[in-house]
């Protein structure tokens, strides 16, 4: 009974030793894009070849690195890197900036393309293993950022992207004289750029450029972006695929998100 003990003890602490032997460790990252430092978390995989892939995360309107946090386990898991970062002025709780009144889609296409380069340029990263995912407004830039340069992403992974942006508030404001020194959305200050930028934007432009595996993850029951979007995005992409997740909404439940990562698993295995 001693020794069964002792075995037991042993093969615990052995057990315990390969868990923290395969923990990932996270850091604070600051990002430079001009005069304006991008903050983020990196997740890194405890063990892996010496270049990792590296997955970088965007988060939605008024959304922030938090988020991208959840993503960390699988990551780790998948031997992937992982960065999720706050848009300058993508939210009141931002830690880049947090002045939504200067809130830009291009600015926001600008700190993810940096965040790219970044990478691109790190000796502990693949360059040729960096994937893209975006939630909402987040899913929009990915593929905006995708579309402008596919040689230096190899996959795109979109959650209820927000393609309906240009065509939602253009409707709001059919003349760019309508446009009032603030709009609020869901208790967010915007300003008068944001609208102004995205009146000639046509966010499917270019899609066809970008040759690589994308996934797009979306409810059928999402009261804010159109599905329709999401089908008419998989027509134009080249290797693309829709998973419908049946009664979710613009947002998922712990079952429906759980669900969607089994999507992101199959797709980066």
């Amino acid at each position: 009974m001693k020794t069964r003990v002792i075995t037991l003890i042993v093969l615990l602490s052995c057990l315990l030793t390969i868990s923290c032997q395969r923990k990932a460790s996270v850091e604070e990252l600051w990002i430079a894009n001009g005069d304006r430092n991008i903050y983020g978390l990196l997740s890194r995989p405890a063990k892996g070849p010496k270049k990792q892939p590296v997955l970088i995360i965007s988060h939605g309107f008024n959304g922030s690195h938090d988020f991208g946090k959840n993503y960390f386990p699988l990551l780790d898991e998948l031997g992937y890197q992982c960065y999720t970062f706050d848009f300058g002025c993508g939210s009141l709780g931002s830690r880049t900036d947090n002045n939504t009144m200067n809130m830009s889609i291009l600015d926001e296409c600008s700190d993810l393309k940096a965040v790219v380069q970044h990478f691109r340029s790190r000796p502990d990263v693949d360059p040729d293993g960096i994937v893209l995912l975006g939630e909402s407004q987040g899913g929009l830039i990915s593929a905006l950022v995708a579309s402008e340069m596919p040689d230096a992403v190899d996959k795109l992974i979109l959650i209820f992207p927000a393609f309906c942006i240009p065509d939602n508030w253009n409707k709001r404001y059919p003349d760019v004289n309508e446009i009032p020194d603030t709009t609020w959305l869901w208790d967010v200050p915007l300003g008068k750029r944001f609208f102004q930028e995205i009146r000639d934007m046509n966010v499917f432009s270019g899609m066809e450029q970008f040759d690589d595996p994308v996934l797009i993850v979306q409810g059928d029951k999402d009261p804010i972006v159109s599905i329709e979007d999401s089908r008419r995005a998989v027509g134009l992409y080249e290797d693309a695929h829709l998973h419908v997740i049946p009664g979710a909404g613009h947002g998922f439940n712990p079952d429906e998100f759980a669900e969607s990562l089994e999507q992101i698993r199959m797709f980066l295995d």
